[in-house]
């Protein structure tokens, strides 16, 4: 084989290398991305039914309910638009708390309820992921341009 030839196998190969290393890394970005959702989108059926995503809102006053097992909690996500009731077994954050900012990520059941796998609430008083406070002050602008029509 010339020198080359034996050149261009190699560039070729080392092509075909980095495709294929190029091609595992997206797919597992893409197996790995999670996507955010307020209530409005979720009831809106904008949400993806068979993949994991997150919703985020607030934990609605007096939703709250705790299971006999200690560990099963159902509760409602709001962003004043619309509810998602929500069911989670497992530890909540300490500042998980009715009224306060929580993102939640897991699946939507084909009954509506949100199964979520994971729990985080907002660490202080001032702070909310960017995505829920968006997704809030949407469904809030929204709301009061509904009040103004007449009729509704």
């Amino acid at each position: 084989m010339k020198p080359r030839h034996r050149r261009l196998a190699a560039v070729v190969g080392g092509l075909a290398l980095l495709g294929v290393g190029a091609a595992l890394v997206l797919n597992a970005f893409q197996s790995n991305l999670v996507f955010f959702f307020s209530p409005t989108q979720v009831a809106a059926k904008e949400a993806p039914l068979d993949k994991t995503f997150r919703l985020g809102g607030m934990v609605r006053d007096g939703s709250l309910k705790r299971r006999t097992d200690g560990l099963t909690v159902d509760f409602v996500v709001t962003d004043t638009a619309k509810d998602i009731p929500v069911t989670y077994t497992g530890i909540l954050p300490d500042l998980f708390k009715e009224g306060k900012g929580v993102v939640t990520q897991g699946r939507l059941g084909p009954d509506g309820v949100f199964r979520a796998s994971e729990v985080l609430a907002k660490h202080d008083e001032n702070y909310m992921p960017p995505e829920a406070a968006d997704a809030l002050k949407k469904a809030h602008n929204e709301g009061a341009a509904k009040s103004l029509v007449p009729g509704k």
